[in-house]
């Protein structure tokens, strides 16, 4: 029984030795992105059932999303929540940075260890990330009601046939769609700074979780067009993964999280 305890805690990714420092960051370049997205592929590839897993979770999670907002008659709201969606997949792929980390290191995949990694890791940090991921996107989702109340208040729509015709036809829904998309960029450019490598440094080192926002948001100041451009990316990979059925997210989400693992390797020193 002893041996299978201390067998769980040296293989725990939440048990660190010693604070660290303010990390370090790296200047990256488009072929070292490249090269990041190869070592997540290979990761998918040697551990497939997790990536399917958190994949199929997402899957199934933007299908019941769908529906309900259907049976709620609330259609309108399907092109904000896609839109949105993309925000927590750094959130969800922090079970895929744990396996590739264990690839890394070599070290056991565990379903159990890694499923949990955020509940059981030492102190709040990455709880508190998720907080923060889960704050911004609350706000995405809310400027766009506030949006269509300040730009389209004494229109009627009850569908997404009729808000797509009100925003496409009317000067009002041309502004809508342009203040929108401005707003929502900013958000998804904020979010994504603060979370991109954030997530990965917390599951690793012992540190804040400001100071992990702060070593992302360098990360990205560091090479902000090799990192917009793969934020861009990743936002468009996951829109593409939602035509069909959400199915690609079974393969997109867990490619891009492993990704990021190997991204935040090569940045942070």
């Amino acid at each position: 029984m002893a041996n299978t305890e201390n067998e769980s805690i040296k293989h725990s990714p939440v048990i660190r030795d010693e604070v660290t420092p303010m990390p370090e960051v790296n200047t990256l370049a488009f072929a070292d992105v490249m090269a990041c997205f190869k070592h997540g592929l290979s990761d998918f590839r040697k551990a497939p059932s997790f990536g399917l897993f958190i994949g199929g979770i997402f899957t199934i999670g933007g299908l019941i999303i769908i529906q309900a907002l259907f049976v709620w008659k609330q259609s309108w709201m399907i092109y904000p929540v896609m839109i949105g969606f993309p925000l927590i997949a750094p959130f969800a792929a922090v079970a895929l940075y744990d396996v590739s980390r264990r690839l890394d290191k070599n070290l056991p995949l565990n379903w159990n260890q890694i499923l949990s990694v955020i509940w059981v890791q030492s102190g709040l940090e990455l709880r508190w990330m998720a907080f923060v991921i889960l704050f911004i996107s609350w706000i995405s989702m809310y400027q766009v009601r506030l949006l269509l109340a300040l730009f389209l208040g004494n229109t009627a729509f009850s569908n997404w046939q009729g808000l797509f015709e009100i925003i496409t036809t009317t000067p009002q829904g041309w502004l809508f769609i342009i203040v929108g998309h401005i707003v929502g960029g900013f958000l998804a450019m904020v979010l994504f700074s603060v979370s991109v490598i954030s997530l990965p440094l917390l599951l690793e080192r012992d540190a804040d979780f400001i100071t992990a926002m702060i070593t992302s948001v360098k990360t990205v100041f560091q090479s902000p067009f090799v990192m917009i451009s793969f934020g861009i990316f990743v936002l468009l990979a996951i829109l593409v993964a939602f035509i069909p059925a959400f199915l690609g997210l079974l393969l997109v989400l867990p490619v891009l999280g492993h990704t990021t693992w190997h991204i935040y390797k090569k940045a942070v020193v």
